[in-house]
């Protein structure tokens, strides 16, 4: 398998989920400034949406968007803890933040925070939008370990990745202690530290 990436996009959130799923892939680095494989060739040559992820199947074939990317490896590897079984409320649970964090997050701080061209006033909105979303995972994580209890999930895959591009893009997290813990333990998964370092965005990566 492939997983086309680029470095601290939400395909992050599918590299930590394929590493913690023990899946082997290859990284093929897409740069997101100009559309543009590594190759050259433009990133619409694999994805119509010209976004990262996508992650190409020894088949051949392609998927796209991380949530649904996020559940299909968890499946594929069979990993319960990833992800419960099907028809389990353990399993919609997870799904549930899924969505939250596709919806309420990265929607959020994508694409208004990313572009320098946005209003002040669309900004400022976005960052009030947010603050009122941490604040709800800041509650929801007061005595637990992760979004769904004490397991790792794929939803904490993404919930990592997203919220983590505060650090970029200079959101404050200062107010929110559970979910400033949350993000440490998180990173501190040796498949979270694998998957940054290997796109780079350790220290001990350079």
């Amino acid at each position: 398998m492939k997983l086309y990436y680029s470095p601290a996009a939400c395909s992050l959130a599918v590299h930590i989920a394929a590493r913690e799923a023990g899946i082997r892939f290859d990284l093929v680095k897409v740069d997101l400034l100009k559309h543009r494989l590594e190759t050259g060739e433009p990133l619409t040559s694999v994805n119509r949406k010209n976004v990262v992820p996508v992650l190409e199947l020894d088949s051949g074939e392609r998927l796209t968007e991380a949530a649904v990317i996020l559940q299909w490896l968890a499946d594929k590897a069979g990993d319960r803890d990833l992800l419960p079984a099907p028809g389990s409320l353990e399993r919609v649970r997870v799904q549930e933040w899924l969505n939250f964090v596709a919806t309420e997050l990265h929607k959020s701080f994508s694409p208004w925070l990313w572009h320098p061209e946005t209003e002040e006033g669309t900004k400022k909105t976005v960052r009030e939008r947010l603050a009122a979303r941490f604040a709800i995972l800041d509650e929801e994580l007061s005595g637990r370990d992760y979004l769904t209890g004490d397991r790792f999930t794929v939803a904490d895959a993404y919930a990592f990745t997203i919220v983590n591009w505060s650090n970029l893009l200079n959101v404050d997290l200062k107010p929110y202690a559970n979910l400033r813990a949350y993000m440490d333990r998180v990173a501190a998964r040796p498949a979270v530290r694998q998957a940054m370092s290997a796109e780079g965005l350790l220290k001990e990566a350079a």
